[in-house]
């Protein structure tokens, strides 16, 4: 956590000739990084032992499913709300009450033990938080970055969660030795520290007037689905829901193929999480340039394709590690890019777009847990061969966005 204020003045440095502001944005994107990073720690250290909490309840697999599509559920409704709430109240109050209300869903999970209504309760509270503390933190980073250095702001966006979803795991699988229930109490003291973080630490990004501004124009939730960026919110929807079906299935053919337990598929994470960070904080903030989002998103969906064919002939936990990571390094690329792209376009309030966005993320994966888990039972192999395909699909998306785009740009007299 110590690197988030060097990473945020490579990504700032050039953004404002005035020394004090650049000083103070530099300072507001390491304070993100560094909730971000804590928050998903929190998220991460549950994916190891999720699986076997439930199923070690006596619910069967259908139920791992329905716990994580009605948490995405409960976001996809929530997080526009949370989005265009930020607009006109601000980011750091809803940053909070995001924080605060994970800690709660984490606590009550812990105490759940075998009562599967407790488990729904905690998951449908945590999806209903989610989005107040992800889409806001997204449309935080593009209130004080510019169009040149959004891509790069997103990239560490991307880094803090991919940091998170290294050490969360990982910590997940160490944590379990000392009881299932264990980690969630773990995730909830991690929110809870995030929320006293953000209170003390992170100022308000939006000034009183812009605030004001967006009380005026109430812009509605899908106000900002509209012309060229349509396709990449769909495409955002096929990535979530090609995530979340490979998150659902992973432990369960991994345990099939390799004998893997909750331990080593913490190990897998991590190392996959380690390569995310590094593209994420490496590739997509130093190497990305603006106009170059495009080409880098179709680079990630094909070895977003490539991992998941890959994850099929896994034959021991170094190989499964490396098929995860491939898949990972695509992912890594993708989402910043998509951001980034969204949050430069947009034409409604950064609260809105990130809002919808998040919507997009959640509505893939109420669906991807839903699908990957039905048709995993039929066959082990459709849910990855399924992700391969939809991940060479939404380069027709793509496609469709370019075009779509550089129409927009000449209706408006720009250069394309």
């Amino acid at each position: 956590m110590a690197s988030a204020e060097p990473a945020a003045q490579a990504v700032l440095s050039s953004t404002n000739e005035s020394g004090g502001t650049v000083t103070h944005m530099k300072k507001q994107l390491a304070i993100i990084m560094v909730l971000l990073m804590t928050i998903f720690i929190g998220f991460g250290i549950i994916i190891p032992v999720l699986p076997a909490a439930v199923t070690g309840s006596g619910a069967d697999s259908f139920h791992l499913g329905m716990l994580l599509s009605v948490y995405s559920l409960a976001s996809f409704l929530m997080s526009p709300v949370w989005g265009g709430l930020s607009d006109r109240i601000g980011r750091r109050p809803l940053i909070m009450t995001g924080a605060l209300g994970f800690s709660v869903s984490f606590f009550l999970f812990g105490l759940a033990g075998d009562n599967l209504v407790l488990m729904y309760v905690s998951r449908i509270l945590g999806g209903l938080f989610s989005g107040a503390t992800t889409a806001c933190a997204v449309a935080y980073v593009a209130d004080i970055t510019t169009e040149e250095n959004r891509t790069k702001g997103m990239g560490l966006v991307g880094m803090s969660i991919g940091l998170g979803f290294i050490f969360g795991p990982a910590f997940g699988g160490l944590l379990s030795h000392f009881g299932l229930q264990v980690p969630f109490f773990a995730s909830s003291a991690l929110a809870l520290a995030t929320f006293a973080f953000a209170f003390f630490m992170l100022p308000e990004s939006l000034t009183v007037e812009m605030r004001s501004k967006s009380r005026e124009a109430k812009a509605s939730r899908w106000s900002a689905f509209v012309g060229s960026l349509k396709y990449l919110y769909v495409l955002s929807f096929f990535v979530s829901f090609t995530l979340a079906g490979l998150e659902a299935t992973l432990l369960l053919f991994e345990r099939d193929q390799i004998g893997a337990t909750p331990t080593q598929l913490g190990i897998m994470f991590a190392v996959s999480g380690v390569v995310g960070a590094l593209i994420q904080g490496g590739v997509a903030r130093r190497l990305v340039k603006k106009g170059q989002e495009s080409r880098v998103i179709g680079i990630g969906l094909l070895l977003s394709a490539l991992g998941f064919v890959l994850i099929l002939f896994s034959s021991s936990l170094l190989t499964a590690s490396i098929y995860l990571s491939v898949f990972a390094a695509g992912n890594a690329l993708i989402r910043p890019c998509v951001t980034s792209l969204i949050t430069q376009k947009t034409k409604v309030g950064q609260g809105v777009a990130s809002g919808l966005s998040s919507s997009m993320d959640s509505l893939g994966r109420i669906t991807g847990p839903l699908l990957g888990a039905g048709i995993y039972d039929y066959n082990h192999s459709v849910p990855f061969v399924t992700g391969a395909v939809l991940s060479i699909a939404a380069l027709y998306l793509l496609y469709r966005f370019i075009v779509a785009d550089r129409a927009d740009t000449r209706a408006a007299g720009q250069p394309v």
